[in-house]
């Protein structure tokens, strides 16, 4: 049963994957990040890890999915671009080479790593097996509220920051149009 499930998640995170790069239409390949977003968490209640799945759930794929969703529709979808042009030469052949540069690492840490991937040694503490159920939800809170709070605050200002800039942009452009 883990290994249908392991396949289906693989297929939905792989299906929206294909579909974010593929699809024309922004909206369609937002959705398709849902997918693959939704994939993700059937994957993480696979491992027992619910908080994380829920995290995934709420925060990305909720949250940060609309929020893609409100620029792609403040910017507009109703004019087509020509991908032929290219402003940036070196776009293309640099997104090449970076591709290649994360296909490699991805396969050295298979590699470095393949005697972990077999087995588990099951030496690691589990919340059930010390009986405190939430210890690792307390751990993550003092993380991120403690040790990392500053980056914490510096990523939610830089996403208020783009969509305050994203509005303003758009509304220089309206106006523009509407003083010729």
């Amino acid at each position: 049963m883990e290994l249908v499930v392991f396949v289906l998640a693989a297929a939905m995170v792989l299906v929206g994957a294909l579909g974010v790069i593929l699809r024309s239409n922004p909206v369609h390949a937002a959705l398709s990040l849902v997918l693959t977003l939704f994939g993700i968490a059937v994957m993480f209640v696979a491992q027992e890890a619910h908080f994380l799945a829920a995290v995934q759930v709420i925060v990305y794929a909720g949250a940060i999915v609309v929020l893609f969703l409100f620029v792609i529709m403040l910017l507009g979808v109703d004019r087509s671009e020509d991908i032929r042009i290219e402003p940036f030469k070196v776009q293309r052949p640099l997104a090449a080479i970076v591709g290649l540069g994360v296909i490699g690492l991805v396969a050295a840490s298979i590699v470095a790593s393949r005697d972990a991937i077999g087995g588990g040694s099951g030496s690691l503490d589990t919340p059930t097996s010390t009986g405190n159920g939430d210890s690792n939800i307390r751990q993550i809170a003092e993380s991120v509220f403690g040790d990392y709070v500053v980056a914490f605050e510096v990523t939610s200002i830089l996403l208020v920051v783009a969509v305050v800039g994203t509005v303003m942009l758009t509304r220089r452009v309206k106006s523009g149009k509407d003083k010729s």
